[in-house]
């Protein structure tokens, strides 16, 4: 039976939009542009958690808050069909659904239009305090601002359980920095968090990524990943820092998700018990195929392939 595992925070309809390989992303003003595609996908990085747990067979939950409308409609058909339990979303009437528009470029790279919609609606009446105490590992996703009132539940639930924890801060934790009461609770209880690595460095309010990953360390974080996009990830257990390459020879198509691939990777190698270097290669072959498609679930890896691959 497969690890349950529970994953926090929003769910995005994405439209992405292929630009010409001769425009750039400074559109001229009044212009009528042709696109090259135009793809539907569902997003959002509790939801592309929750369904590359769900693929590498785990007993995956999402936590989230969509609305009755036609986008969040889909996304629970997605989830669904995925195999994630959605027993505890949350549907709301007359909201809009998180969606977004993704300009893609040739080189994979992107701009992202963005509307929060009803994921800014994730607090303490919509959250499920004891399912959370089922569970073993809870994935925290980037939430928005209004949300972070619910951490003071799942650290309550961590500290009177063995719960794992993977944290991927959003951007408002980030700027805030490791002082707050919340963020200094939370990271005492993290077994592995997730940023890149210009967030670890406004995060930890420091200059190198040595002094970040000591500065995290200390603040009791047990397993740490920083990506660098092409430069690969840099790692830390508190004994060794790891260095691991992006796979090289990946062609990149679209980099949205490719984060949420390589957390998926990485925590679903630790539940198995797998070191933080094996969780590395974890999460860089997830996201080495996420890149290699449109949308940031299409190429999720299943767990025969990534234990093929692993």
């Amino acid at each position: 039976m497969g690890k349950k595992t529970l994953s926090i925070g929003g769910a995005t309809y994405d439209l992405f939009v292929g630009l010409p390989d001769n425009i750039a992303f400074a559109l001229p003003a009044g212009a009528k542009i042709r696109v090259n595609q135009l793809v539907e996908s569902c997003g959002g990085g509790a939801s592309n958690t929750s369904v590359g747990l769900s693929r590498l067979g785990c007993n995956a939950c999402f936590v989230g808050v969509l609305s009755s409308d036609q986008w969040g409609e889909k996304l629970l058909k997605n989830l669904e069909q995925e195999g994630v339990d959605t027993s505890c979303v949350t549907v709301v009437e007359d909201e809009v659904s998180s969606f977004s528009i993704i300009l893609s470029g040739d080189t994979g790279e992107r701009v992202i239009l963005y509307e929060p919609g009803t994921n800014k609606h994730l607090h303490d009446v919509t959250f499920d305090r004891h399912v959370l105490t089922t569970m073993d590992w809870v994935y925290l996703n980037h939430i928005q601002e209004d949300s972070c009132v619910i951490q003071d539940d799942i650290v309550d639930a961590l500290s009177t359980t063995n719960i794992g924890l993977t944290w991927n801060p959003g951007g408002c934790q980030i700027e805030q920095g490791l002082t707050t009461a919340n963020t200094k609770e939370l990271l005492k209880h993290t077994d592995l968090i997730l940023l890149n690595k210009e967030e670890s460095l406004v995060f930890t309010s420091t200059s190198t990524l040595e002094d970040a990953i000591r500065k995290l360390h200390d603040a009791g974080v047990k397993n740490i990943a920083i990506t660098d996009g092409a430069n690969g990830t840099v790692g830390s257990d508190g004994n060794t820092i790891y260095r691991c390459p992006a796979i090289s020879d990946t062609r990149v198509v679209d980099t949205t998700g490719a984060g949420d691939a390589f957390g998926t990777g990485a925590t679903w190698a630790l539940l198995q018990g797998m070191t933080l270097k094996i969780a590395l290669k974890a999460g860089s072959i997830n996201a080495a195929s996420v890149i290699g498609a449109i949308g940031s679930q299409t190429a999720l890896l299943t767990d025969t392939e990534m234990k093929h691959y692993v």
